[in-house]
């Protein structure tokens, strides 16, 4: 791409570019956020942030939102990409397709945008993947758990990557339910499970991985329903479910269903555990389910944020910048997304003429990043996948989560 007499002509400008920043950096560095004084001589560069930040979902989305503007605004005040200033750009997907849809479709259409954190939901994801693809824009998603947004729809017998821009940070469901599968059945010695899904992508792909695995390990799914996403009432469900004397009920979907479920589940005289993924892995699950949620359990990806000495400092930064929102499940994983695009950014904008020439290679160089993060190693596979398998079971306790066990899934 561009021939010899293209690239001597930058350099050229490289070499009075960083002569001018260098005169800037004198007088500019006191001046905060704003990058130094000198207007023209720094471009910016926009980061867009797709999640729910209205709604039922909005704990989660507002704890990636925030964690995403923490890392930019330590990347700016550091002044890690010279001659940029970055700038988030946060739009409301309120967990759903169409707006998420336009989400990102208002940020394909701004030449300023290098890169995008999101989406919460797999089902959203799926409308922004062919939006921002084709504009070559990057996606790395803190919390999209549904394998075939990297690996295709047939992901199990013939994985193929779709979208050579999207990436995530966070562990697929291919890796999440067997987990919760492996922890039941060897560990809780749990051999009959009743499953529920509410009909969505994560939901029905959790469910699905989570049934082949306890079935492959010996154990017996008596009954298997499903819900509407909008449902608020499960008597008929907990009364189709009951006769077959479940140990515990495997739920796929997220805790505004799932805390309710969990408390109209124990009071028809269900009383077993109900677990989750890491839709339900939030405090707002235990307030809706009830003081009858003691015992419930959950997985997530990764180590507990406050395990690691990484994950303390970003939680003591968060703290410090004083969010109104807490960073919630995902804050980690958003936090390291934002800077797996920040460390791609390093090389792609370092000689870059304006955003959209630098997109691509801003895709290029986030295939390559490797550093460590909060939620452990950050580095991508050839599908675009989170390297790290790491997960973690916890367990209602009180009015929030204990930690039951943190392992790396091996693949058996």
């Amino acid at each position: 791409m561009g021939g010899t007499v293209h690239q001597r002509s930058v350099v050229r400008v490289g070499a009075s570019l960083i002569v001018a920043s260098l005169a800037l950096t004198a007088c500019g560095s006191r001046s905060g956020d704003e990058g130094g004084g000198g207007g023209s001589a720094t471009k910016t560069a926009k980061i867009g942030i797709i999640a729910p930040l209205s709604g039922d979902l909005s704990a989660l989305g507002l704890g990636i939102q925030h964690s995403v503007e923490l890392a930019i605004k330590q990347a700016n005040d550091s002044n890690a990409i010279p001659g940029w200033k970055l700038e988030a750009v946060p739009k409301d997907d309120e967990g759903k397709t169409e707006p998420g849809k336009n989400a990102a479709t208002a940020l394909a259409g701004d030449p300023d945008v290098i890169g995008v954190v999101g989406t919460l939901n797999t089902s959203v994801a799926q409308q922004v993947q062919p939006v921002l693809a084709p504009k070559n824009i990057a996606q790395v998603s803190p919390a999209n758990t549904g394998p075939g947004l990297t690996q295709g729809a047939d992901w199990q017998a013939n994985p193929k990557r779709p979208y050579a821009n999207y990436f995530r940070t966070c562990t697929t469901d291919a890796v999440q339910g067997p987990f919760a599968a492996r922890y039941l059945f060897e560990t809780a010695k749990i051999t009959k499970v009743a499953t529920i899904h509410d009909k969505k992508a994560y939901g029905q792909g959790l469910v699905g991985t989570f049934t082949e695995e306890f079935k492959k390990l010996g154990g017996e799914v008596v009954a298997a329903q499903t819900v509407n996403p909008d449902d608020s009432n499960y008597q008929a469900v907990i009364s189709a479910i009951k006769p077959s004397a479940p140990q515990a009920v495997y739920y796929g979907g997220e805790y505004p269903q799932a805390g309710p479920l969990s408390q109209q589940m124990k009071a028809a005289g269900l009383n077993v555990p109900l677990m989750g993924g890491d839709g339900i892995k939030d405090p707002k699950f235990i307030t809706l389910a009830g003081k009858t949620a003691t015992g419930d359990l959950s997985t997530s990806v990764g180590a507990p944020t406050d395990s690691t000495e990484a994950g303390k400092k970003f939680l003591a930064d968060y703290k410090a910048a004083a969010y109104k929102e807490d960073s919630a499940a995902y804050g980690g994983y958003s936090y390291d997304a934002a800077n797996a695009i920040i460390n791609a950014l390093k090389t792609s904008l370092k000689d870059a003429k304006d955003v959209e020439s630098a997109r691509q290679a801003t895709i290029d160089s986030l295939g390559k990043v490797s550093f460590d993060g909060v939620t452990g190693k950050v580095a991508f596979d050839q599908y675009g996948d989170s390297t790290s398998k790491v997960l973690t079971v916890y367990k209602a306790e009180g009015a929030d989560w204990a930690t039951v066990e943190t392992k790396a899934f091996e693949t058996k």
